[in-house]
């Protein structure tokens, strides 16, 4: 009963929400105080809160009959950014073609948000963080488990479009609009209405067009970094080879050589060419390029998702920050599977680690002993190691220490709440509600 209560009371807040305007807010609020203002006096004295009462009464059935009159026929497209960044708003274009037969005007669009009601059962195991704290009346009816299912679920926030339409028969236009996403991942853009307001500005038409759906992908947040140095960049292997795979020949002039099948063009030597008649190369010194680890710590327990998702704001952080075009980076973590992607000069771009970053999904069981063993597995060719850790316990302090004891370099980062635990060698504590500026203490050298 309480589920179909709130459900109905939702839909219908959403309803009157977008179809009374503030005018139609504040007409209301109006009409309620001069019922009061008016109530006990004789009905046949021509008052002041009297006769605006009537006024205001006509004025808003006149405002509700005119609704119907208001009508459109459009065709829109939609174009989106390649990316967007959860918490920072980006900005949408719509190309509009008026397709009816009168001119459209003080119309406006807005993007409409996945229902973020939850499901019987969803609502059924839900348990509000710090809801043991309140009385009993509210852990019996559970509103605010409700109100804070359905704010967790809400995937962004909209804005109107910059500017009321005024578009006549047939003609084209452009205008554009903001969201907010709240949270990283991909975001399915399939309702996009129509605003049309009435002639006085109380009420309005919510029309859902027949735009075709759009895709989103929302970067995880990102926060500055001081210049840093990642674990073990200074490390080579024996004969002079950086602890990294070759990357192609980019280093200084060697001698020429004959011509082979596979050789890019930039290589030719054309006066060597033009002298002996056949083509020839220059051949360069392979220039090698240091390789790191980025592990992800995909295990949070439970009521730590918000440390997991700080975490993952963290590790893309530290992508954005690296100079991937003189270094690789490979971000390991296990999300259903063990998963290696890399990128760097010459095999990738960083902004597809930040692509795999917003789609990456905490593991229900830990597995630390299969992460351990993935980054083994890569020893051979990693410079060293940077961890990310959501909170800290007795596993994670093993894991670093069986990864240091096989001889690999690795420091750690761990996002914890308010309380900062004590100091580790190697681990550097960061605070999830103040992870810019603890992110910002960072010593140059972990």
């Amino acid at each position: 009963m309480l589920y179909w209560f709130y459900r109905s009371g939702n839909l219908m807040n959403f309803f009157l929400r977008r179809r009374i305007r503030r005018a139609g807010i504040a007409l209301l609020v109006m009409g309620i105080l001069l019922s009061f203002l008016a109530g006990g006096r004789d009905p046949r004295r021509a008052d002041a809160p009297g006769q605006l009462l009537g006024f205001g009464f006509a004025l808003g059935v006149m405002a509700l009959l005119s609704l119907p009159l208001r009508r459109a026929r459009v065709r829109i497209t939609r174009q989106l950014p390649e990316h967007a960044t959860a918490g920072e708003p980006v900005r949408l274009t719509y190309h509009l073609t008026n397709l009816s037969r009168f001119t459209l005007h003080h119309a406006a669009l807005v993007e409409t948000p996945p229902d973020p009601r939850p499901s019987r059962a969803q609502f059924a195991i839900a348990r509000e963080p710090g809801g043991e704290k309140r009385n009993a009346f509210d852990r019996v009816f559970a509103y605010h488990c409700w109100m804070w299912l359905c704010e967790i679920r809400i995937l962004f926030d909209a804005d109107e479009s910059t500017r009321p339409l005024l578009l006549r028969r047939g003609a084209s236009t452009t205008v554009t609009a903001t969201i907010v996403p709240r949270r990283r991942g991909l975001i399915v853009l399939d309702d996009l209405r129509l605003l049309l307001p009435d002639p006085l500005g109380f009420y309005q038409r919510c029309l859902r067009t027949a735009t075709p759906a759009s895709t989103l992908a929302v970067l995880p947040a990102r926060y500055p970094l001081p210049p840093f140095e990642l674990p073990g960049s200074a490390r080579f292997q024996a004969g002079g080879d950086a602890a990294s795979r070759q990357t192609g020949p980019s280093g200084e002039f060697v001698a020429l050589r004959d011509y082979q099948p596979g050789d890019p063009m930039r290589l030719i030597h054309w006066k060597s060419w033009a002298r002996t008649g056949k083509p020839v190369v220059m051949e360069l010194e392979d220039t090698f390029y240091p390789r790191h680890g980025l592990i992800l710590d995909t295990f949070p327990e439970a009521g730590d998702e918000a440390l997991f998702e700080a975490a993952v704001s963290v590790a893309a952080s530290f992508v954005s920050a690296i100079d991937t075009h003189e270094s690789l980076i490979d971000l390991m973590f296990i999300s259903g599977r063990e998963q290696v992607v890399t990128a760097g000069r010459g095999t990738g771009r960083a902004e597809t680690l930040l692509e795999v970053l917003a789609g990456v999904e905490s593991s229900p069981h830990p597995q630390f002993d299969s992460l351990r063993k993935l980054v083994l597995r890569h020893a051979e060719d990693l410079a060293g190691c940077l961890a990310v850790f959501a909170g800290w316990s007795p596993k994670r302090a093993e894991l670093l220490a069986r990864i240091h004891a096989a001889g690999i370099s690795i420091a750690a980062i761990v996002v914890c709440e308010e309380e900062i635990p004590a100091s580790v060698p190697g681990v550097r504590f960061v605070r999830r509600t103040q992870l810019g500026p603890d992110l910002m203490k960072l010593p140059p050298r972990f």
